[in-house]
């Protein structure tokens, strides 16, 4: 009688499926959508943040299909009942652990769960760095914003600032240049950390004024950003407080991706980004595929995650068609 109890405990406790999907957001819900249309039976967990980074995002304006704007909430939404309508098994639960190391591939699901898959598919994003400010979570989409090109269009012709030194924050303070009137680029150091080439397009840029030797002390406003305050040359016997009146501001200071469970198997970069093979979503562990901002540093877009999305399935469902799991 133990016996059995102790062979149904382990049924419960395992569960064997063809196709994983890891994550949800735009890569994770239209991996979805095409595996369920290949008949693969998906199964997707959507993770800590359901419907991933864009639901932070108060208005999406420039995904296709949307002509007056939608907000990222409703499209994750979308996505969602769309990669359901097909078949796949959406739930929620947190991937704890992952054992690559043969197939069937087993991830712990909220520790306690093991799904064998014979295919995985990892969307599990990156999470943008913030300073830990009470005022970030207060003005979430309300000023505070970690993506310029998805965010900038809405300060037109307003005072932004943009914090951070590298490539990331020169990027965004120029391209935010060519919408706003003014950019601060509120910098920790007294030097850039940015390769010279973006150095010197920034110097060259004048609505971008550089704020040397600032730290971010916190937001104000009413409902929405306002302005900030800062202290320049903080711990110094120059220090003083600065204040500058802003519509936005702008983390540019690198995003962390969520591969950790997974870089024992997998090849990533310095940073933790999962590689794949060029112009596909293939990692270095055959039938295993990653998708989304946790492969791409460098668009970090919901049209461009949502493709990806789609070339992991396609890759997977290819993929099994040529080496079924021997039972």
């Amino acid at each position: 009688m133990a016996n059995n109890s102790k062979e149904t405990m382990n049924t419960q406790d395992t569960e064997k499926v063809k196709v994983l999907i890891i994550g949800s957001g735009p890569a994770g819900y239209t991996a979805a959508i095409y595996a369920a249309r290949a008949n693969l039976s998906p199964v997707l967990y959507e993770g800590l943040q359901p419907g991933g980074q864009l639901t932070t995002t108060t208005e999406v304006e420039n995904f296709p299909g949307y002509p007056q704007g939608i907000t990222g909430t409703e499209m994750m939404e979308d996505l969602k009942k769309q990669a359901e309508r097909f078949g796949t098994s959406v739930r929620w639960g947190l991937a704890t652990k992952a054992d690559l190391s043969a197939r069937p591939y087993k991830v712990t699901i909220d520790e306690k769960k093991v799904i064998e898959a014979e295919a995985l598919i990892i969307a599990t994003g990156a999470t943008a760095k913030y300073l830990g400010l009470e005022d970030e979570t207060k003005y979430a989409g309300g000023g505070v914003s970690a993506c310029a090109t998805c965010d900038g269009f809405f300060y037109r012709g307003k005072a932004v600032a943009v914090v951070g030194g590298g490539d990331t924050a020169a990027e965004e303070a120029l391209y935010l240049a060519g919408l706003c009137s003014k950019v601060y680029l509120i910098v920790r150091r007294n030097e850039l950390r940015a390769s010279k080439v973006m150095q010197d397009r920034v110097f060259e840029t004048k609505n971008i004024e550089i704020l040397w030797e600032h730290q971010v002390k916190g937001l104000f406003g009413n409902n929405v950003v306002e302005g900030a305050n800062l202290v320049k040359k903080k711990g110094t016997a120059d220090e003083e407080e600065v204040k500058i009146n802003i519509d936005g501001f702008f983390l540019a200071i690198g995003h962390t991706p969520n591969s950790d469970i997974f870089k024992e198997y997998l090849n990533t970069d310095e940073v933790g980004y999962i590689k794949t093979i060029p112009g596909t979503s293939k990692t270095n562990v055959a039938g295993v595929f990653a998708c989304g901002d946790v492969q791409d540093k460098v668009y970090r877009q919901a049209v461009t995650a949502a493709g990806s999305g789609c070339m992991a399935a396609i890759d997977a469902e290819r993929w099994l068609a040529e080496n079924p799991l021997v039972k």
